[in-house]
């Protein structure tokens, strides 16, 4: 069985930086962690991988201070790793960075299963993991807070719907994207401490990747741009609508058109 765990570095902290011009995070310098999600799908992958034998590889994009999250996998567990790291990927929305992760999947020859945190604290759009899928021409669930059945040949998964709970069963390869729910991540294992400190950590630029067509990756490969970012205005006070259901309606359509929320 061979597993993929994509997994993001993602701000420590609320407070960041927003380049006014490109309207994304500034990373560089600013104090990060393991986003939470991608800490559930390690965990996962590691359980399947105890229960049918394998490996689990760590794919991760970014600067290369993803060293520290990347040997906190190892410790957990985590049998290899690969950073796609390169200025060209800069400024990636979610159909650049998807692309970008597929490519890094299809450079490490596929996998079986393709495991993702359900969304990233940074973003929270919750589209990385499908759009993976998408790219790559696989099956895939989303919302997955259980996996119910698992062997060498298929996955059988239960999806957290909002108003419902579907049970979806998919032959391998396939991609899934875990909840907080599914499971209890272990702590890194300080037994493994020295072993981890002295593994590689493959480090792939975008000349490496499968498809040399520069305009896939990065800011030029995205099409999605952040019109306006602002902060929400502190003691505002608060304003009665008067008149009929259709006339306060029109109102209020007419403030947000003001304040421009779209």
């Amino acid at each position: 069985m061979k597993i993929i765990v994509c997994m993001k570095q993602v701000p420590l902290s609320s407070k960041v930086e927003i380049d006014e011009e490109t309207g994304n995070l500034k990373r560089m310098g600013a104090a990060t962690r393991t986003n939470p999600f991608d800490l559930f799908a390690l965990e996962c992958a590691l359980r399947i991988r105890e229960q049918l034998g394998g490996t689990v590889t760590v794919l991760t994009m970014g600067p290369q201070q993803t060293e520290t999250m990347i040997r906190d996998a190892y410790m957990m567990g985590a049998d290899d790793a690969v950073v796609l790291s390169d200025r060209k990927f800069a400024g990636s929305d979610v159909l650049a960075t998807s692309y970008t992760l597929s490519q890094g999947i299809r450079l490490l020859g596929g996998a079986d299963l393709i495991i993702c945190g359900r969304q990233t604290t940074d973003g929270d759009t919750a589209q990385i993991g499908p759009a993976i899928a998408e790219h790559l021409h696989l099956p895939h669930a989303a919302w997955v807070n259980a996996i119910t059945d698992v062997n060498e040949t298929r996955i059988q998964v239960r999806q957290d719907l909002a108003s419902v709970f579907q049970i979806s069963e998919m032959k391998y390869p396939c991609l899934i994207t875990v909840d907080k729910d599914i499971c209890v991540p272990r702590l890194p294992s300080y037994r493994r401490k020295a072993e981890a400190a002295a593994k590689p950590i493959r480090v792939v630029s975008c000349q490496d990747l499968p498809d040399p067509d520069m305009t896939r990756f990065g800011l030029v490969g995205s099409p999605t741009t952040v019109e306006r970012i602002f902060p929400p205005s502190a003691g505002a006070g608060s304003v009665t609508l008067e008149g009929t259901a259709v006339e306060k309606a029109g109102q209020l359509f007419d403030m947000l058109a003001a304040a421009k929320y779209f």
